[in-house]
């Protein structure tokens, strides 16, 4: 799982900074949270396939956060896209993705669908899940959890030799969670596995205040993506438009438990962000400011 960080600006692009838009690199596709202005040019630079995107997650209806979306589907259908694109959100984003659509003589040559999310939804995806919760902000605001299903335990070589399996493709059908037979005897995979493994878990919060609902949401993942719009010189005006400060989204970091935090939704005021992660840092130690288009690769903790 590779993160890339599109943009990492809050408002209205900078000359540094595009707004936030963050893109998850799976195995089979690609999920993105967010889409502000000129997210499909930050694309272009970046090691993320607009094509490849099958699902954008809009937090809220802020232009900052979804303005790039006109732009995006249509140099997808000029690419000559065929797979359905789903875009969901919280209430309203069916009627804006509609209007979208509406917009001039613009044309999908593929299906852009729409689905409204309610805080608490859970959705189902194969090998991955997300979960959204209630931000706190000045308009209708989610946050989401991508988090992947469990991994099948460790394989116990010694254990599969014991019972006389051969190496090769039973092996890998036990590691699937299949049963095999072996002279006779049929073999369960829990026989030669050891306990399920946690999947990877990343949660990014959109615009909101330090929130008990994030770090519910947020509790125990590997990357927090949390809004930290001003240092807390500014605290005031931070929650006066419904925002965090570095130092608030760290102390969300430290009581969710988690391993990274990464703030986003930076002030067009800050050209060095030096002061945010500094801030930050004094709360909770394993945090940083993305670059823009920065990677970061997310590993299994064993």
């Amino acid at each position: 799982m590779k993160l890339v960080f599109l943009g990492t600006g809050g408002t209205y692009p900078s000359k540094l900074r595009n707004v936030t838009s963050v893109a998850v690199q799976l195995p089979n596709e690609v999920v993105m949270f967010d889409c502000g202005e000129g997210t499909q040019r930050q694309l272009m630079f970046s090691s993320v396939s607009f094509m490849r995107i099958k699902k954008i997650f809009v937090s809220h209806l802020h232009a900052d956060h979804f303005l790039g979306l006109p732009g995006l589907i249509q140099s997808m259908s000029l690419n000559g896209r065929e797979d359905e694109l789903t875009i969901y959100g919280p209430k309203g984003i069916v009627e804006t993705v509609q209007s979208i659509l509406g917009l001039g003589y613009f044309k999908s040559g593929y299906r852009v669908a729409a689905a409204e999310l309610e805080p608490g939804a859970v959705l189902e995806f194969g090998t991955y899940m997300i979960t959204c919760a209630s931000a706190e902000h000045s308009v209708p605001s989610l946050a989401f959890s991508l988090e992947e299903k469990a991994r099948p335990g460790r394989f116990n070589l010694s254990k599969a030799r014991q019972l006389g399996i051969p190496e090769g493709p039973l092996y890998r059908r036990l590691q699937e969670g299949k049963t095999v037979t072996v002279k006779g005897r049929v073999v369960q995979p829990e026989e030669v596995l050891g306990p399920a493994r946690k999947g990877r878990k990343v949660v990014y919060t959109g615009d909101t205040r330090p929130s008990a609902n994030v770090v519910q949401l947020a509790k125990d993942a590997d990357v927090l993506i949390h809004d930290s719009t001003l240092d807390s010189e500014h605290s005031a005006l931070a929650a006066s438009f419904g925002h965090s400060t570095a130092a608030e989204a760290a102390q969300v970091a430290k009581d969710a438990g988690v391993r990274m935090l990464f703030l986003v939704h930076l002030s067009p005021r800050y050209d060095d962000a030096t002061i945010l992660e500094e801030e930050a840092r004094r709360i909770f130690k394993h945090s940083k400011v993305p670059g823009e288009n920065s990677e970061h690769v997310v590993r299994y903790r064993d």
